[in-house]
């Protein structure tokens, strides 16, 4: 009997050592993928690419977390969608924010642009 448990706790033991060696894995890519961001944005790239690509990169990280460091993977099918309902809706709300605070609106205007608008609304 005491054999039985015994060699189930190694099995046990070898399988948290695969996914510890699973985890320190993917820390290393995601220093690598961090690094090649840090790179990239002193590159003399066209900067329109260089934001796409730190956004792809960005987007790469984000989904190796939640999947493995989130536990999302092994989790139920229904946790996983809840949590990209609420992820959606978060994006859908900063994105209402960043529209409604654009940093064109934040600019204060001179007293010679508050006086033609204050005359253009007069006509």
């Amino acid at each position: 009997m005491s054999s039985t448990v015994s060699e189930t706790t190694q099995e046990h033991a070898h399988a948290d050592d695969g996914k510890f060696h699973l985890f320190v894995q993917i820390a290393m890519i995601l220093a690598v993928i961090t690094g090649v961001e840090i790179v990239l944005i002193y590159l003399p790239i066209v900067k329109w690419l260089v934001v796409s690509m730190l956004v792809l990169l960005s987007l790469v990280k984000f989904l190796l977390v939640i999947f493995w460091f989130m536990h999302l993977k092994f989790d139920k099918l229904f946790c996983t969608i809840l949590f990209f309902i609420g992820l959606v809706l978060a994006g859908g709300t900063v994105a209402a924010l960043l529209a409604i605070f654009s940093p064109h609106d934040s600019v204060p205007l001179s007293a010679q642009a508050i006086y033609a608008e204050r005359a253009a609304a007069a006509k």
